[in-house]
This record gives structure tokens, sequence and C-alpha cells, in this order.
């Protein structure tokens, strides 16, 4: 589901209600003939399994994805994993990016690490030195480890398909999923136990809803979209109007629009707009238990960290990174490529390309000046307090002179 292109995920290879190959049983539960017997469970390893390499193997790999590197020491050290510095053992090749663990490359068991050409390496400990060690590394982990392989169900027999739905090719539909009427899903799609989907919800191509995701009606979700274990989308949102001095609910009558590529962490929520869409943008990556407002606008390519809540209302730009905790307040915007630290709050709209801090959020250079004064106000307020008992003392002694006559 090409955003842009035309929106419908329907297209050629879904199985509709009227297929030859599609027989039904009581209710809604859909069966497939081949696959009337439940799944062998020696079939659903869901184990990575890593793919051992020499470091010139590594090497070379690394200089075809565009990430030119030199090898120091051993090139034929066998790379069976990567892992942390202080966790790595023989046979784990690890990673330094950040300078502040320098001090772990003394102690680290690891058979290689990957770090800068300008980090000084101990001795005897072979390394791929790279300008960009992070970026090193993510790729190593896909070459030796690969994606998380799913477990494999074909369809299940236990999940329930309403008669309308229609399923793309190579569907890989676990036990008690329930997709509603209307449903149109694409091609290679993976969803696992549990999930729900609603009446006339569209889902593109190659995408993965871990367990218990529920999916409300009529929402809309592009292709390569991932969305993690209890993650619920279109929702209804906090629409209510005071009458009476009573909250008097509005029926939430928009929707939910997910763009392709994006990835939504466990237990996230994206309100159902009350007129029009809530929509996060292509490309957008949340962690766990992000909260979006009704009619929200995320852009494309923002990162949000655990625990962002975002009110309703809001247009954020692109490439925008709210960290941890961060709150934001309805009906303002916040412009491309900003940054807002982490448990900030905001509550006015912020400008485009800036860093910001603080509660309320403010420029993050002024925040880090007024923190520095906040330390000393101990201080400045003791030494205040000194000068106010020697004013006092000052004034007495001139009242003194004054009534002396002096």
């Amino acid at each position: 589901m090409a955003f842009g292109a035309d929106a419908d995920a329907g297209g050629d290879g879904m199985a509709e209600a009227g297929d030859a190959s599609v027989e039904y049983a009581t209710g809604a539960l859909l069966l497939w003939p081949e696959q009337r017997d439940l799944p062998d469970e020696s079939s659903r390893n869901t184990d990575s399994v890593a793919s051992a390499m020499k470091l010139k193997e590594l090497s070379d790999a690394l200089s075809k994805r565009d990430l030119p590197n030199r090898i120091e020491g051993d090139s034929d050290t066998l790379i069976r994993s990567v892992n942390t510095l202080t966790d790595a053992s023989e046979g784990e090749i690890s990673f330094l990016s950040n300078p502040k663990y320098a001090t772990q490359l003394e102690r680290t068991r690891a058979s290689a690490v990957i770090l800068h050409p300008d980090v000084l390496l101990p001795p005897g400990l072979a390394a791929i030195r790279c300008g960009s060690p992070y970026s090193a590394m993510a790729t190593a982990i896909i070459l030796i480890h690969g994606y998380r392989k799913h477990p494999q169900w074909g369809l299940d027999p236990r999940s329930e398909i309403a008669h309308t739905a229609r399923i793309g090719p190579n569907a890989n539909i676990g036990p008690f999923v329930a997709i509603g009427q209307g449903v149109s899903i694409g091609a290679n799609a993976t969803i696992y136990p549990g999930c729900y989907i609603g009446d006339n919800a569209s889902i593109g191509d190659d995408v993965i809803f871990y367990p218990n995701v529920a999916i409300y009606d009529d929402s809309l979700i592009g292709d390569r979209v991932t969305l993690h274990a209890g993650t619920v989308v279109g929702e209804d949102g906090l629409g209510y109007a005071p009458v009476d001095e009573k909250w008097l609910k509005i029926p939430q009558i928009g929707r939910v629009v997910i763009e392709d590529d994006v990835e939504l962490g466990a237990g996230c929520t994206l309100d159902r707009a009350t007129l029009g869409e809530t929509r996060i943008g292509c490309g957008s990556k949340f962690s766990d238990q992000v909260v979006i407002g009704h009619g929200t606008k995320v852009g494309s390519n923002c990162m949000f960290v655990a625990q962002v809540g975002v009110a309703g209302s809001v247009t954020v730009g692109n490439r925008v990174t709210l960290g941890g905790q961060v709150g934001v307040a309805g009906h303002l915007s916040i412009g491309d490529s900003t940054v807002v630290n982490a448990k900030s709050g905001v509550w006015s709209s912020i400008d485009a390309e800036q860093t910001y801090l603080g509660i309320p959020a403010m420029d993050a250079k002024r925040f880090r000046r007024q923190a520095v004064v906040a330390r000393r106000l101990p201080d400045m307020h003791k030494r205040l307090r000194q000068l106010e008992a020697e004013m006092a003392e000052l004034s007495e002694r001139l009242d003194e002179n004054s009534g002396n006559g002096d």
C-alpha cells in the first residue's frame, strides 16, 4: 500500500468469500482445506541462527554496503556473534561508538571490535576500523544474526476471518486472530495470535502484527508496518462535550492512518480522530507506550522514545525526535528536525531545527544556563542573608550616629 498511489490494499491474489479454495465452518471460521490439521509445533522455531564468518569476510561485506573500513590484527579471526564490550566472549565481535566506554576495551573478552580509526586499540585485540562504528555494528548484526524468524502458521484454522475479508497471498495468520467484515490485507502478512482487526480496516503488504494488537474499524495501515504486542490503533479519543455539568460523549467518526515503514513499540495507543484523520508519517518509529491523541499528525521519519504523550490536534513535523516521557499539549505545532529532550513539557508551539529541554520546554542552551544558576541558589541565598544582616547592622549604626548629632 504505497501512500500517494492507489491506497486500496486489495489487488490480485486475494482470497474472497466466493473463492472455491475456501470452505467455511461454524460462524465466520475460515478453514483452508490443505491446512485443516493443526500445524506441527516443531515447525514453529523462532530462533535466529547466527552465520559465522571470518573478520575479513565481514570487512568485505561492510565495504560493499558503503561502509569503508580496514582491518587491524588477524583477518582470519572467526566471528560467530555480536555482543557488548562487557558481555562479549571469544568468537564474538563488539563495537565502540561512544568514547565514554573506551575504558571497557581493556577488559573486553571479545575476539574483535568495531571502532573509529582514531581510537587506541589494546594489544592482541583484532579490529575493524570504520568511520561510522555504530552503522557498521548494525550491519554486522544483520549479516551475522539476521532478523527475527517468525512462526509459520499459514492460515491457522483457529482464527476467525469474516467471509467478506480479503486476504493476500502468503498470509501467515496465527491462532485466535479475529478479522472483521470488509477487511483488506495485502501480501505476506504475519499476524500473531490474539490480534483483532476491525471491520473495513485496510492493511498493506509485508506487515507484522505481534500478539494482541488491536486495529479498530476503518483504520488504514500501509506497507511494511510493524506493530508490537498490545498496541491499539483507532480507539476512541478523549472526545467529550460539557453539557449540564456532565460529559457528553462525541462520536469519534474519523480514522487512523499509518503510512509505510512505520514501527510502533509495545503498548502504544493511537486515538482515532473525532473528524478527519490521526496520521503517522512514513518511516516514523515509536518505542513502547507512546500515546497519540486524536487528530494529531506526525510527520515522516520521526523518533518517539518510550512514554511520550502527544495530546490531540498537534502537528509534528518531519524528523522530529521526542525523548522519553516528553509531554506535548494539544493544538500546537512542532517544527521539522526538532529535538525535545527527555521529560520535557511542550506547552506552546516550537520552532524547527532546535533542541529543547525542560518544563516548560525552552532552548536547551538557555535551560542549561538556568540549571547552573539553580544549583548555585542555596549558596546565593545564604550570601544574601549575610548581606541583609550586614546591611541591617550598618543601618543601626547610621541611626545611632544620626541620634548623637554626628
